[in-house]
């Protein structure tokens, strides 16, 4: 909103924005702040707190240096709060919104825009969700929901840059993928396909018995039947 950063002093103050923020244009309960705040341990005096917030949060906003069209406003609600803001003011409101027109992009075939519009979403994240606010429940919640979304998008960019012929260009991404996550068997299938895709017929069957020997191994299982196809198109020279 502005070049200006302007620090939110308080813990708790810090922690009702960021529950806002994460829901913002959506009514958040009183009670849903309060437990946010507290959990089970909530003091008597508890909702009049979160209210007390709220009006330092008002201040707040009114003293940022922003055009009066694009300035937040905490509306007030019958059981709760809304933040009012333009979506695009909020990364994780612009997240969701860009992962949602990606997906018909990529649902409709349009591989290059899909692609185009998932790296725009990815690109907003900087690190973990809210790293310097302290989570409670409910934001713990909400940021593994927007952490499992931000996986979903990682996979659906590279979906659209397989299917474009893009191989080369993200094998090695997918093994730093693959060793973050080495249970993931899609991300394995995605690099053997990757692989052999490449000209690298070898490796990508080297990377299937890595993952069988991971999964016996850890977990006494086979690759899954559609893993397992892979590798014998690969051996037929199908894939």
């Amino acid at each position: 909103m502005t070049d200006r950063a302007f620090a939110l002093r308080g813990p708790k103050l810090r922690k009702v924005l960021a529950l806002l923020a994460l829901r913002a244009n959506e009514d958040v309960n009183i009670d849903v702040m309060a437990h946010e705040l507290w959990g089970e341990n909530q003091p008597a005096t508890a909702v009049m707190t979160v209210r007390t917030h709220i009006y330092h949060l008002r201040k707040w906003f009114a003293a940022l240096p922003v055009a009066q069209d694009r300035k937040p406003r905490i509306a007030s609600q019958p059981y709760g709060y809304r933040l009012e803001i333009p979506e695009e003011c909020v990364d994780a409101t612009a997240f969701r919104l860009l992962c949602a027109h990606g997906s018909g992009l990529l649902g409709a075939g349009r591989l290059d825009a899909a692609a185009e519009i998932f790296g725009r979403a990815l690109a907003l994240w900087r690190g973990p969700v809210l790293a310097d606010v302290r989570h409670g429940a409910v934001i713990e919640q909400l940021a593994a929901e927007l952490g499992g979304l931000r996986e979903r998008a990682i996979e659906h960019r590279l979906e659209a840059d397989l299917d474009r012929g893009r191989h080369r260009d993200v094998v090695e991404e997918l093994r730093v993928l693959v060793a973050a996550q080495p249970f993931n068997e899609w991300r394995h299938a995605q690099l053997i396909r990757a692989l052999h895709a490449s000209g690298r017929r070898a490796e990508a069957l080297g990377a299937y018995q890595s993952l069988r020997t991971l999964l016996n191994r850890e977990l006494g299982v086979e690759p899954s039947g559609d893993v397992q196809r892979l590798r014998s198109e690969i051996l037929r020279g199908v894939a």
